[in-house]
């Protein structure tokens, strides 16, 4: 399926929009019978017919379905069984992280913070359902109105399996990929957490600490050298650096980072008051006057324009780099 021939339906869900082409497929911007928005990921024709990437496809969304957490854009059905298979995931209305550093700057501290506390935790239940993501960038966090979602397990795999993807094969985005993933080694959930030093580097510094460059740069400035955190906050530097070092086993786990995290964005118990209930009425009827609400009346508001669901979801880069790029960082030293 491509934008140039969007189907009207998806299963049971009516088709609103096209929202972006991806390495795996088209993902399109769908609502459900009840209402509810969601981002449906066509998987594509030639994927399709390959019977080993159908199973291993069936796995990892089963696995998948088990993320449920307040920072993830769950899965919540899929079909991958049908001619062309598909996976739904949660729609999240508004800009990714990316987006959100190109038009505002990098955040400030407590800004940061508190996302990482968001990633930490998205992290958590993620590994918890056994799944490695292997693409936590600034295109897969979306910013929601009640905090960061981490989207897209376009290429993730199931931890105890082997990927679905050839030996060797460079999956990933290379400024935020870990040196283990440059190499084209097993991976372990450390892998996300090199990654998520990078990202909260970015959203801290609005760029890499590796620096500016081409793909075959970052790869071999992410093997050969050490990054440069000068310019993050006291408060992050140290974390961000134990997530960077180059052996998988010395880097924190994600509950040691939301541990971290939390403990510097917690507030203070004292300054924290509930705010006062609003009004209502004893006995609510119809058409209720002040300090009750017009039941009679109320609705949801109507759908905005699609061009606001033109997010983060329609950012579905597979990562995937030439061959000059990969030989560039594997023969280098």
């Amino acid at each position: 399926m491509e934008q140039n021939r969007m189907p009207m339906r998806i299963g049971p869900y009516q088709v609103l929009d096209f929202l972006g082409q991806g390495g795996m497929g088209a993902v399109y911007l769908t609502r459900s019978r009840g209402g509810r928005s969601l981002a449906v990921k066509v998987i594509r024709a030639d994927l399709a017919a390959n019977r080993d990437f159908r199973r291993r496809f069936a796995r990892e969304v089963a696995a998948a379905r088990k993320v449920s957490g307040a920072y993830t854009a769950p899965v919540v059905d899929a079909d991958t069984e049908c001619v062309e298979p598909w996976l739904a995931t949660m729609f999240v209305p508004g800009r990714s992280l990316w987006e959100t550093i190109r038009a505002e700057g990098a955040l400030d501290g407590e800004r940061a913070r508190e996302l990482g506390a968001g990633l930490a935790e998205a992290l958590i239940d993620i590994h918890a359902a056994g799944i490695i993501h292997r693409d936590l960038k600034p295109h897969n966090v979306l910013m929601g109105a009640d905090g960061p979602r981490v989207i897209d397990f376009g290429i993730a795999h199931v931890a105890d399996l082997p990927p679905l993807t050839d030996p060797g094969a460079l999956l990933g985005t290379p400024q935020f990929m870990s040196p283990e993933q440059i190499k084209g080694n097993r991976l372990t959930f450390a892998s996300d957490v090199f990654s998520f030093g990078l990202v909260l580097a970015y959203t801290a510094i609005g760029g890499s600490p590796f620096g500016p460059g081409s793909n075959a740069q970052l790869l071999l400035r992410t093997l050969h050298e050490d990054p440069d955190l000068t310019a993050l906050p006291g408060g992050l530097r140290q974390l961000v650096a134990a997530c960077l070092a180059r052996r998988p086993e010395q880097r924190p786990s994600p509950s040691d980072l939301l541990d971290t995290l939390a403990a510097v964005t917690a507030p203070d118990p004292q300054m924290v008051r509930p705010a006062p209930l609003p009004p209502v009425p004893t006995v609510w009827v119809p058409e209720a006057g002040p300090g009750g609400t017009d039941f009679a009346h109320s609705a949801h508001a109507a759908p905005g324009s699609t061009d606001f669901a033109r997010n983060a979801h329609a950012v579905l880069d597979d990562g995937l780099t030439d061959a000059l790029v990969i030989e560039a960082a594997r023969h280098d030293g």
